[in-house]
């Protein structure tokens, strides 16, 4: 289990064992002592949450609600009392930032919460929806109990079981799915849908729908995610930035498509995600 301090706020994260760990990157808790931090230790009161082209389960360990915000005017959008899912995004949300500090999250890989959600991964594509919807009653069931665990890994491993019982009944992907994962993470900028297909024995209409079924999202739409997450991965570690190089070491025929993209997932220009970037690489702040 891994501690994390960030500009005081306090978080852990735990990654489970296998066959679980197959399925799931880690676990995160934020505000592990049990009790939330005041809004005041948050220097911004909102923040855009990137596109991964995965599955997140948030289960809100306050009273006061997960809440979502309109795009443009940042107004309250939605409320969720207990816990949601976030199916895979292909662009950002908003989210109230003073929360952060009360919610245990499960970090899908993608693909990786099918076999949990009891429906098409399709269904949840750009939604963020109560979990009640989709497991009942047990969802509250589940928070009461992670509530009444007394310390973080009882927190982690209490879900990790959990987790685990219902994978055991689930249905499992289809093995062409796991394969062009594989392929459109190591390379989404030169893969081809009509080739890897073909390489699967399957035809493109029936490929794409099996990836939407099963991840949430048409694939040539999940290569365009995961070359923006390229981009975003590497301004963390350049210290000058080419734009024009970047976005052709990352696929893009030219500039134009490159920021194209970048505004479309992210709601800001690159110069602009730079001068506003947090802590977490995928979540945006906002002054207050």
């Amino acid at each position: 289990m891994k501690h994390q301090g960030q500009a005081a706020k306090m978080s852990c994260s735990y990654v489970p064992a296998a066959p679980l760990s197959d399925y799931v990157n880690c676990f995160q808790l934020y505000g592990y002592d049990g009790v939330p931090e005041p809004a005041d230790d948050v220097s911004h009161g909102k923040e855009h949450v990137l596109p991964t082209g995965t599955t997140e389960l948030v289960i809100n360990l306050h009273d006061d609600g997960l809440k979502l915000f309109n795009q443009q005017t940042h107004e309250l959008q939605q409320a969720i009392p207990v816990a949601m899912v976030c199916g895979a995004h292909s662009e950002f949300f908003v989210i109230d930032a003073t929360q952060t500090s009360a919610v245990l999250t499960v970090n899908f890989k993608p693909g990786g919460a099918f076999p949990f959600l009891g429906l098409p991964a399709s269904e949840l594509y750009n939604q963020c929806v109560s979990l009640e919807l989709l497991w009942g009653a047990t969802a509250h069931e589940l928070r009461e109990q992670l509530l009444a665990a007394m310390t973080p890994l009882l927190k982690f491993q209490l879900l990790e079981r959990y987790l685990l019982q219902r994978l055991a009944g689930s249905t499992q992907h289809h093995p062409a799915i796991g394969f062009a994962l594989h392929v459109f993470l190591s390379t989404p900028q030169s893969s081809t849908i009509s080739e890897l297909s073909g390489q699967l024995g399957l035809s493109s209409r029936h490929f794409n729908r099996l990836f939407q079924h099963e991840v949430g999202m048409a694939p040539k739409v999940f290569c365009r995610v995961q070359r923006f997450q390229q981009i975003i991965h590497q301004l963390r570690r350049e210290q000058t930035v080419d734009w024009l190089d970047l976005a052709l070491r990352c696929g893009y025929y030219d500039q134009a498509h490159f920021i194209h993209d970048f505004r479309a997932f992210c709601g800001l220009t690159p110069g602009m995600y730079l001068t506003q970037q947090g802590q977490q690489l995928n979540h945006v702040p906002f002054p207050r």
